[in-house]
């Protein structure tokens, strides 16, 4: 008989044997676990000076979000908590060559503007952190990201498995193109999932509420930042 017949005593269990593509287990998945602060890490997305201050390209885009909601002293507020806390402080910054050739779809979509319009070149002011949020002693800063999510190609995954972290908590930009591609990711890959509402700036209020209201609650647990200080207590 053919070796690639189906025979049901040869299959094997799937409950302890981790995909390449997941990080846990199906037996061993994060999602809805204890935040414990030594196994938290705080993912801060793309808080550099393209978005974040006056002067970058996409800074008038999220300005109305950003002083609505104050989403970036709310950051700087939770990642000090966290930090004081225990929990490890990571930050995922997007640069691009200055011809695009590391541009990973430069062809279509928001990639293509971010070609078209030379945005996040590496080694200029635009794609420098922000003063409020550059990485401080012990924080770590993710290397590689090109696209939207910040798991692909990078060395995310391999920063939180080295950090025993199984709760991963999203804040940055925007809140519903780069936060919630990683978000979808960490959830897939068997992580504890938390998005921090008031610690995100959209292009719009309605693609804000969009994300936060929307689709951030089927794949993580979204809270605003006093929220989740209080379960670091």
């Amino acid at each position: 008989p053919s070796k690639n017949k189906y025979n049901p005593h040869n299959q094997t269990t799937m409950s302890n044997t981790v995909p390449t593509s997941r990080t846990f287990s199906p037996s061993d998945a994060k999602g809805g676990c204890e935040i414990v602060p030594a196994k938290t890490a705080l993912v801060m997305i793309e808080f550099q000076n393209e978005f974040a201050k006056e002067g970058g390209k996409l800074h008038p885009a999220v300005k109305p979000v950003m002083e609505s909601n104050g989403m970036l002293a709310n950051s700087v507020a939770v990642c000090e908590a966290a930090r004081a806390k225990g929990c490890k402080v990571i930050m995922a910054p997007i640069s691009f060559a200055d011809d695009a050739s590391d541009n990973p779809n430069k062809g279509l979509g928001i990639l293509a503007g971010c070609a078209g319009d030379k945005l996040f070149t590496a080694g200029t002011w635009n794609a420098d952190f922000c003063d409020e949020m550059k990485p401080k002693e012990g924080d770590l800063v993710v290397t590689g990201k090109k696209g939207l999510d910040a798991f692909p190609g990078t060395d995310l995954e391999s920063l939180l498995t080295a950090n025993g972290i199984e709760t991963v908590v999203l804040g940055g930009f925007l809140t519903n193109c780069c936060v919630e591609s990683t978000m979808r990711t960490a959830y897939e890959k068997g992580f504890n999932v938390v998005t921090l509402t008031d610690c995100t700036a959209a292009t719009s209020e309605a693609g804000q509420a969009g994300a936060t209201e929307g689709t951030y609650g089927m794949f993580s647990q979204p809270m605003k930042k006093d929220e989740f200080i209080a379960k670091l207590e």
